[in-house]
């Protein structure tokens, strides 16, 4: 007479309280230990787990325009004299460790009556913005009203976005792996290796709205109106594992 196969279910829900590293967030955790008897198996069995994280991460690119203008009376005259502040600017930025690949520049020249007049735009892309800041601050300085240096517009670059989902994952794995041993341990048994890590949900979010309505989460005072806003943005990923189980008495056998 064979015997039936047996299971047993544990269910554990995340800790009060507990702290998890950086910006990850635990959001649940089910857990089920499964016995399976029958024609060709010598009582294989399995905890799965399933287990999510979130992760957080601030922009790491901005773009700035910063524009030139003047009119003169000849082309020549105001060639030069965009010319020359276009060199300056070009200039800082190379000193400030800004590369060509970088940077971009359009040229606009037009007749205003009797005046000839000559625009110029450069379009700089910063992942270091203490560099960004000290390269405003030297412009405006030394070239006051004739340049005009916009807001500076952050975003997520592809790299970024990449190693934050990534990260959400492998918390994710992470947790339930720490999970999956405490069960384990409460169940007198031993967590074996890994039989099956599946991906199941990911999720991403901007979440500059919410911190603009929080005011800065009760953290200070909200920042000036025209103070750059830095977004963030939230990568959750939900992960189904399988983890092999053997008894601890057998484990020195």
């Amino acid at each position: 007479m064979m015997d039936s196969p047996s299971r047993v279910f544990a269910a554990i829900l995340p800790a009060a309280g507990r702290e998890l590293a950086g910006d990850e967030k635990e959001q649940g955790l089910e857990v089920r230990t499964v016995t399976r008897d029958g024609p060709g198996s010598r009582g294989r069995r399995e905890v799965r787990v399933t287990g999510r994280a979130e992760v957080c991460c601030p922009a790491d690119r901005a773009s700035m325009r910063i524009c030139v203008g003047y009119s003169k009376e000849s082309v020549n005259e105001v060639t030069n004299s965009v010319s020359r502040r276009l060199e300056y600017i070009l200039q800082a930025l190379r000193h400030n460790g800004i590369g060509d690949g970088d940077t971009s520049v359009r040229r606009f020249l037009h007749r205003d009556e009797a005046l000839y007049r000559l625009d110029v735009e450069v379009v700089v892309t910063f992942s270091d913005f203490e560099k960004m800041e000290q390269v405003c601050r030297i412009l405006l300085e030394k070239l006051d009203k004739s340049v005009s240096v916009g807001t500076p517009q952050f975003y997520h670059s592809a790299e970024c976005l990449g190693q934050t989902r990534q990260r959400a994952c492998v918390s994710a794995v992470d947790n339930a792996h720490q999970k999956a041993s405490k069960v384990c341990q409460l169940l007198g048994q031993s967590l074996g290796s890994p039989l099956l890590v599946k991906e199941e949900e990911t999720k991403e979010w901007r979440n500059e709205e919410e911190e603009e309505e929080d005011g800065g989460g009760g953290q200070g005072p909200a920042p000036p109106p025209h103070f750059p806003h830095i977004p963030t943005i939230t990568a959750s990923s939900q992960v189904s594992v399988s983890f092999s189980l053997r008894d601890r008495s057998r484990k020195n056998l």
